[in-house]
């Protein structure tokens, strides 16, 4: 029910989305002569609108979550286990052509072959199902081993989740996959704005990872402002940052992570 209840919530809170309905309400007002209304609910729309994407409104909200996790500055010495979240492919694409292409958190599956490549003896865990309603893609899990394998990462390294829908499921089941034993060490590869939920969560579940963000979205000196970055980028991280503080919010709200945002220790 989770599940079904933030894909609602979320298709009508995403800001494009809440643009449009609040233009189309204020136009509807205007039709019902209530011109004052009208006038508001347009004007709340356009505002929404140039916040997104004229402005740094996006990098100012996701540059906490990136820096709340700085990157070690070299891997532990033993790594028994490399996990990484899905959400780096065009599922759509990829069920259609059977290839592997790389949405803009592909970062997230390069960096793994990377560590892959560095620790011979880990295990690559991906973990990543299909999370939409409508639109039909292939789950990241199956999507990985073409690209890994090309990339050089041996098949029989590969542990596959292709069950998990969102962050919580990843974490759930990625625990009951790896069934990581005392002693080991896991890294955690996922976008940096993403890591503090999934740390969170992976917490929760009773599995300790040490995290690897990757996939910055921020420099961290865009600064308050206007035109700093393309309307099209600038959209995006407003709607990524909306996206991750609501889901802190419902996460912490249901008691699935014990902070608000997680933090390092």
């Amino acid at each position: 029910m989770f599940f079904y209840l933030s894909k609602a919530f979320w298709f009508f809170i995403q800001p494009l989305n809440l643009s449009i309905f609040m233009l189309a309400a204020g136009m509807a007002a205007a039709a019902l002569r209530r011109r004052r209304t009208g006038g508001a609910m347009v004007a709340a729309a356009t505002l929404l609108l140039a916040l997104c994407a004229w402005t740094s409104l996006g990098a100012l909200m996701l540059n906490p979550l990136e820096e709340r996790f700085p990157r070690p500055a070299q891997a532990p010495a033993r790594v028994d286990g490399i996990i990484v979240l899905g959400g780096g492919f065009e599922g759509a694409i990829n069920r259609v052509r059977g290839g592997y292409e790389l949405n803009s958190g592909g970062d997230r599956f390069v960096e793994t072959a990377v560590l892959a490549r560095r620790h011979p003896s880990a295990r690559v865990l991906v973990s990543g199902g299909t999370g939409a309603i409508v639109i039909e893609g292939e789950a990241d899990a199956d999507t990985a081993p073409r690209l890994l394998a090309a990339l050089g990462v041996d098949e029989a390294r590969l542990i596959l989740e292709n069950r998990s829908r969102n962050t919580y499921e990843n974490a759930v089941f990625s625990r009951e996959l790896a069934a990581p034993k005392e002693g080991e060490t896991w890294l955690l590869v996922t976008s940096a704005f993403h890591m503090p939920r999934s740390v969170g969560l992976f917490r929760k579940a009773g599995f300790d990872v040490v995290p690897w963000p990757v996939d910055y979205r921020t420099s961290g000196e865009e600064g308050v402002g206007l035109f700093r970055d393309n309307p099209s980028d600038s959209l995006l991280n407003a709607t990524m940052a909306v996206r991750e503080w609501i889901g802190l919010a419902a996460y912490r709200a249901t008691g699935r992570i014990d902070q608000l945002v997680p933090g390092p220790g």
